[in-house]
């Protein structure tokens, strides 16, 4: 068996040019086809509002629905490191509450780190967190949790701004960053100006790794998917062939046949 993935893996693999591997999963099942694949970073990621839950965004995930659907995840994990998506409102507030919330997901749900969004704005949590022991992973660029303060869903291209986010979360102590909704000369400045790995999604191939949702990834999710988005199986599909042969064989009457009884 392969040793578990740890934040030193990752910073290892930036400086051997090794890409890395990353993906969102919400349940045990799915988690553990993740780690069997052996996908590097599985995370609980907060779009569970969306691709789970049947929300419009994200801002209604709660800190129990987060520990809930991660511990689930860490349940089926070996290989894959766990980081799970701190909500909405769980660390905008005080040190002492974003910390407890932090905490919460080593704790109760047996994460290795957590994420959070923001750039220079959350430095002081991040590194309160990181002083507790407790990884946290940045996440700048196009940040859902302001989907509102955006104005929707937009490409990000303040280079400058980017840039400086990316290096004060860098210095407050994160071990790695999302990049999302960069373009791709950007999102290669900032991989090349940082010492800790890059994960991109829609931010081009230049970052140290990729990370996608799940359900776009696999066509579980049949609603908008974005541009970044690559459909590298179409399990809806699959599944409505299923289900439209199930229907018919019950009605029918040809389900359950002789094979399928107790004698």
């Amino acid at each position: 068996m392969q040793p578990r993935v740890t934040t030193a893996t990752l910073i290892k693999m930036k400086q051997e040019g090794k890409k890395i591997t990353a993906l969102t999963a919400y349940d045990f099942p799915f988690a553990g086809y993740l780690d069997k694949a052996g996908i590097d970073i599985v995370l609980v990621g907060d779009s569970l509002g969306m691709v789970v839950q049947g929300n419009d965004n994200t801002l209604s995930v709660t800190m129990d629905e987060s520990i809930y659907h991660t511990a689930m995840v860490s349940r089926a994990c070996k290989y894959s490191m766990v980081i799970g998506d701190m909500p909405f409102m769980s660390y905008q507030g005080s040190l002492d509450r974003a910390v407890e919330n932090g905490g919460r997901f080593l704790k109760e749900a047996g994460a290795t780190a957590v994420k959070l969004e923001g750039g220079a704005d959350v430095c002081p949590v991040i590194t309160a967190l990181a002083k507790a022991g407790i990884p946290v992973q940045a996440h700048i660029g196009l940040t859902p949790q302001s989907v509102h303060q955006m104005g929707g869903f937009k490409v990000q291209r303040d280079e400058e701004r980017l840039l400086k986010d990316a290096r004060d979360v860098e210095k407050a102590g994160a071990f790695s960053v999302v990049l999302e909704g960069i373009p791709s000369p950007i999102s290669a400045r900032i991989t090349k100006a940082l010492n800790i790995p890059t994960i991109g999604i829609g931010a081009g191939p230049c970052c140290d790794g990729q990370i996608l949702v799940l359900h776009d990834m696999l066509g579980i999710n049949d609603r908008f998917l974005p541009k970044f988005v690559k459909k590298y199986a179409d399990i809806a599909q699959i599944a409505n062939q299923g289900l439209a042969s199930y229907i018919k064989e019950v009605r029918s009457g040809t389900f359950p046949s002789d094979e399928y009884e107790y004698k």
